[in-house]
């Protein structure tokens, strides 16, 4: 009799209880799982070049081995396999390059992220490297939170944080870490 009693209003609520929350956490765990499936692209392309251009004029030239479209809420192009973006002035001459490893473009907000090995060279052989950048194509503007380091003719200088125009003739480092000097003859020794 006690048997049966400590079954019906003990054991069994008990075990219930316990067996709740876990069958809980294996149905969030099965939601994740299938929330986390990548569809399928829309499009699928090879040896790509896609050309922006305003007024007539050319102003961006992006190449890349692979191109995979989707088209999902927010539509974007990816970029997997590395990209080069070669910015142009007014007669087409490249004004700067972008390589990355990586990339991705949202196309309604019409901003594309660099990742992994990225560099930026300008006309005046300045090179910016990072891990992440993005490229504003409605303000026509490169920025970065994360760590850079650009090295001049004369210098190389590291923070984190940047901004620049498109083709990186200007820009600023918002929280620089350090400057290194690249002109040996400044600080030899007098003979």
């Amino acid at each position: 009799m006690f048997a049966k009693v400590f079954i019906r209003r003990i054991a069994i609520p008990l075990f219930s209880i316990l067996i709740i929350p876990i069958a809980i956490v294996i149905t969030i765990e099965k939601v994740k799982l299938l929330s986390n499936h990548k569809i399928p692209p829309v499009e699928t392309a090879t040896g790509i070049r896609i050309l922006y251009s305003d007024s007539g004029h050319v102003q961006v030239e992006i190449l890349a081995r692979e191109l995979n479209r989707y088209d999902t809420e927010n539509p974007y192009i990816e970029m997997p396999r590395g990209l080069q973006a070669n910015f142009f002035d007014d007669s087409m001459h490249v004004k700067s390059k972008l390589t990355a490893d990586y990339g991705i473009r949202y196309e309604r907000e019409q901003k594309m992220e660099a990742r992994k090995n990225v560099v930026v060279v300008n006309e005046k052989g300045e090179t910016l490297n990072t891990e992440h950048l993005i490229w504003d194509e409605r303000t026509e503007k490169l920025r970065s939170n994360e760590f850079v380091k650009i090295t001049t003719k004369g210098e190389i200088i590291m923070g984190t944080g940047f901004e620049a125009n498109q083709d990186f003739s200007k820009y600023k480092i918002f929280n620089i870490k350090g400057t290194i000097p690249l002109n040996q003859n400044e600080h030899a020794p007098n003979s």
